[in-house]
């Protein structure tokens, strides 16, 4: 079964073209909403393997928005996309456990490499994590 992307961002026309990336480029799956509140409920039912949201949106931003979803499932890796992107930003998104923060403009190859990057990693925290247990159960 291909990964699931959870896409948030209130600009359509961006949306739409971060869509037809990972449509085009990758076999994932994205799911978009323009709606963080719409996200959030999404993550709730759960399924997902990574997240990008916009990191200015009316209602929630993405610091918000990657509180939340941290709070649901710590595992999860969260890319921030933003054309306002300071060092402050990004250390406070870094902090909160975000995975990384992309500035627009971008060109599709950064979002990609991005996007699998990520993967790599959660594969290797689930490997890390498997082992731990592997380890523990063997002491035991």
């Amino acid at each position: 079964m291909p990964e699931r992307i959870l896409i948030v961002d209130d600009e359509p026309d961006m949306l739409r073209l971060l869509e037809m990336i990972i449509k085009e480029k990758t076999t994932y799956t994205p799911v978009i909403t323009n709606n963080p509140l719409e996200a959030i409920e999404l993550a709730k039912q759960g399924g997902f393997d990574l997240v990008i949201t916009d990191l200015k949106m009316p209602g929630l931003d993405g610091i918000e928005l990657l509180d939340t979803i941290k709070r649901l499932d710590e595992n999860i890796p969260v890319i921030v996309i933003t054309a306002y992107g300071t060092i402050e930003s990004a250390i406070e998104i870094m902090g909160k456990g975000g995975f990384d923060l992309i500035t627009k403009p971008f060109k599709k190859e950064q979002i990609i490499y991005t996007i699998n990057r990520a993967f790599k990693w959660a594969q290797l925290q689930k490997e890390n994590k498997m082992l731990k247990e592997r380890l523990k159960n063997i002491e035991s």
